[in-house]
Parts: C-alpha cells; structure tokens; sequence
C-alpha cells in the first residue's frame, strides 16, 4: 500500500526584537567583529528579553504558521516542540504552548535533539499522517539560548541567538511533500557539546554553579570537523534516498551554523549561492530554530515555488544529525 504524501502546509518563525551586534560583544568580552565574521560568517544575533520564556516565541510562530495553513487550534492533533532550552523540565514546553493555543484535542510533548531537533520533529510527525493516526501536527523548533550562553566565553557567546519556527504538516497532493529523510546519531561524541549542569548527572547546585555547568560547553574543533562531514554525507543519503540528482535541487535550506559549513555543504551539491538559504548573519545559531525560520524566509521572499526540490540538512548535540529532501507542494 502506498503511503500518503505529507507535506508543510503553513510556516511561521518569531525573532526576539532586541539586536545583538558584533560590536556590541567587543565591550563584553575580549573578541572583535573582524574575528566572528572570519570565522563563522555571524555578524549579529537576536536576544529575548528576561521575561521571554521559549513558550512565548512558540506561540507567536505557531500562529503565523496555523494562519497560513488556513487551520485553527481544533484542527490540531499533536504538537511537537523541538528545544534544547524549554520554559522548565516539566510540564513540557509543548504542552504549556498547548494550552495557549487553546489545542485542547491535541497531544503534545518535546523532543530534545539540540541542532537536529526540528529535522527529528517533522520525521515524526510525516510518519504519524502517513501511519493514519494524525492529520494536522505543528512541528515547532524554539530556543532561548541567551539564558544558557556563558557571556564571559567568547569562544560560545558570540555563536547563539534566540528565536522560533514553526511548521504545520498535513497531507497534501499524491507526489509533493516528503520524499525522504534522514536520521542519525553518535552518542560517544555527547560531550563536544553540551549543557553538563541542570539534570540529574550535575544538579543545580551553588558548587556546579561556582564551576559554570549551567552554561553551554563545546569543543568547537572538533564540532567543526564532524560537521562538514554529516552535513556532506546527509545531503547526499537523502537526494539517493529520494530518488533525485544534485542537479534537480533548487533549494538547500541547512542549519545556520557556520558559515564555513554550509559552504562546504554548497559545494558538495554544486549549488550557486543564489540556492542556499543563508541567514546567519542576521541571527546567529539558533539551535532547533535555524531550518524553520530560515524556512520561513524563504517562502515569505517568495524563494520557493511548487515542485520545488528542498533539501534540509542539520547537526547538533547529542551527537545527532538529520535531513530531508521534498518536492514543495504549496503554490
């Protein structure tokens, strides 16, 4: 029996008004505009305000998302929200978005797969249209990764930003949509990069505190390596899976990391730069929020058309990676 084509019906993204410039970090810590746009191609980044929880930023992409989907909360049947930062440990951040929404008939819960977080997301969720068992899922990758950033390290401060993305995934017309994903992980290389404290290995405690664990930690050469590789080696697993050539791309949307690795990415596909999404400069990394807000752009800047050939690929920590190809199925 064939499966269902599943596709994105409605986007949304949500960024943080405050702006964090290059120069601005030059009187924080000991870095200069000069060195950050070098070496990751980042010149400034959004920042939530103090009493901007991830939930907040969720809400408002969601509702771009559902609006252009043309659905409402009660069409809702899951939502999914991807996030290395939530609100608290629990309730999940989902489900406090949720409540919001006022998707009352929906389940809700978080996934945590840093980086690759929304690209596991929306995996789920096409199974679960295709499977029968839902229709309507909002796939939502949200970070507020000012408040786990170490602002005296300038070797991570200068890389994160804050923001949301949010997807509906629903059915769509035989042939469009999902073609293929990829999914993967390496968990021997977790502590590359990482938040040791807050959990039940390192507990929030005056001496874990005292030792900075409550930050985000990254062994930023090492990161750097596995990263042009995965992302080389995903793009090229989900165009073979998809039954498609480099050539048939029309748009490479990659998690907004380093400028250096989606270069690389480029590269491998043989793409001009016209068709890659690139907004790093503007935003920074924004973990599980990069892809659907660079997603968002894309489709707003009028970028992407029906039939369209997608190609998202991301990494993070854990360590985990994934992709995906799609025929765009939206006029």
């Amino acid at each position: 029996m064939t499966k269902p084509s599943v596709g994105v019906l409605g986007t949304g993204s949500y960024l943080p008004e405050k702006v964090l410039t290059n120069f601005d970090l030059e009187k924080m810590v000991d870095t200069n505009d000069e060195w950050i746009v070098t070496r990751t191609g980042i010149r400034e980044r959004r920042i939530a305000a103090d009493e901007i929880a991830s939930s907040d930023m969720a809400y408002e992409a969601s509702i771009k998302a559902m609006e252009r989907a043309g659905i409402t909360a009660d069409d809702l049947d899951l939502i999914i929200v991807a996030t290395v930062t939530p609100d608290m440990f629990f309730p999940s951040t989902a489900c406090i978005l949720q409540d919001r929404l006022g998707a009352h008939s929906a389940a809700a819960y978080d996934l945590s797969a840093a980086c690759s977080g929304f690209l596991y997301g929306v995996t789920t969720a096409t199974q679960f249209i295709q499977n029968g068992f839902y229709k309507h899922v909002l796939v939502v990758g949200v970070e507020s990764l000012s408040k786990i950033v170490d602002w005296e390290d300038r070797n991570t401060c200068v890389l994160f930003g804050d923001g949301a993305g949010a997807v509906v995934v629903g059915p769509t017309e035989e042939g469009y949509g999902f073609l293929s994903f990829e999914l993967g992980a390496d968990g021997s290389g977790g502590s590359l990069l990482c938040q040791p404290g807050g959990g039940s290995r390192h507990p929030m405690s005056p001496e874990n505190m005292d030792n900075r664990l409550q930050y985000i930690k990254m062994n930023g050469n090492e990161v750097f390596k596995f990263a042009v590789r995965v992302m080389e080696q995903v793009s090229d697993a989900v165009i073979e899976k998809a039954g498609l050539n480099k050539e048939e791309v029309s748009l490479l949307v990659p998690h907004q990391a380093n400028l250096r690795i989606i270069d690389a990415a480029r590269k491998r596909l043989k793409l001009p730069e016209d068709r890659v999404v690139v907004n790093l400069d503007k935003y920074g990394n924004m973990s599980s929020a990069s892809i659907p807000v660079a997603l968002d752009e894309a489709v707003r800047e009028k970028r992407v058309k029906k039939g369209d050939i997608l190609v998202f690929v991301g990494f993070g920590g854990g360590l985990t990676w994934g992709g995906s190809a799609m025929r765009w199925n939206l006029d």
